[in-house]
């Protein structure tokens, strides 16, 4: 069925004017006039249409704006992940527990609780043997020379006090261990929450600086487990 259309009111004005059976006591100026009229009222009915998709042109524009500020935040973003993984990954390579770097340290710790004992053993053993051979002198002798004899048991006494550094070195090691341990619990705990080692294989990790000039030959002390190093001995024999 077709839909009767209606017809605007300029078109019926139109038509009446072509119409010589219309109202022809309306005169030419009342139907320019009313012609007018209805092409404001058209025009009004238009305009805000206009003005509607001005404005959602401007909202569509400040959204757009807003847009590229969220895209750039989250590149940001972006880029603060991936450089984060990529410290976390350097961390793990020179400081987890399958780097070479990181048993190094621990038998360096080692090294050095091993010679304090040593060390320490040593001057005891000095410091003892000089105490028992003041005593015996502060026996046999007298006077001036006996007062001697125990001003030096007194500094060996201080001596011995002396030698419990060792107790808090080896205190302190420990301590400074455990910091290491924690750290590498939390480097692999942070590994973890990125989604384990996996995620981590296809980042490379930065490379160390290499030692230059005089640094560069700096290598000892030598440990235990070294191999292919000149021990004591052969640096000995060079000057034998």
């Amino acid at each position: 069925m077709t839909a009767i259309r209606r017809a605007f009111r300029a078109e019926a004005l139109l038509s009446t004017r072509g119409n010589p059976d219309g109202h022809s006591d309306i005169g030419e100026a009342e139907r320019h006039r009313e012609l007018l009229s209805e092409m404001a009222e058209i025009k009004q009915m238009i305009r805000p249409a206009e003005e509607v998709g001005d404005h959602l042109l401007a909202k569509f524009k400040a959204e757009m704006g807003e847009a590229v500020k969220l895209k750039a935040e989250l590149d940001a973003i972006y880029e603060a992940i991936n450089q984060t993984k990529k410290e976390i990954a350097t961390l793990h390579h020179t400081a987890g527990p399958d780097s070479n770097e990181m048993g190094r340290v621990a038998n360096e710790l080692d090294a050095v609780i091993l010679g304090t004992e040593g060390a320490t053993e040593n001057i005891l053993a000095a410091a003892e043997f000089i105490d028992e051979t003041a005593n015996t002198l502060s026996a046999r002798l007298k006077g001036q020379d006996s007062e001697l004899a125990r001003d030096i048991q007194e500094r060996v006494i201080s001596i011995f006090e002396n030698c419990n550094f060792q107790d808090l070195t080896g205190q302190r090691i420990t301590k400074v261990v455990g910091t290491l341990r924690f750290i590498e619990d939390r480097i692999i705990h942070m590994m973890d929450i990125w989604g384990g080692i996996e995620s981590f294989k296809g980042i490379e990790p930065e490379a160390r600086p290499q030692a230059q000039g005089d640094a560069a030959l700096l290598n000892g002390p030598s440990l235990v487990s070294d191999e292919g190093v000149a021990t004591q001995d052969d640096i000995d024999a060079l000057f034998a």
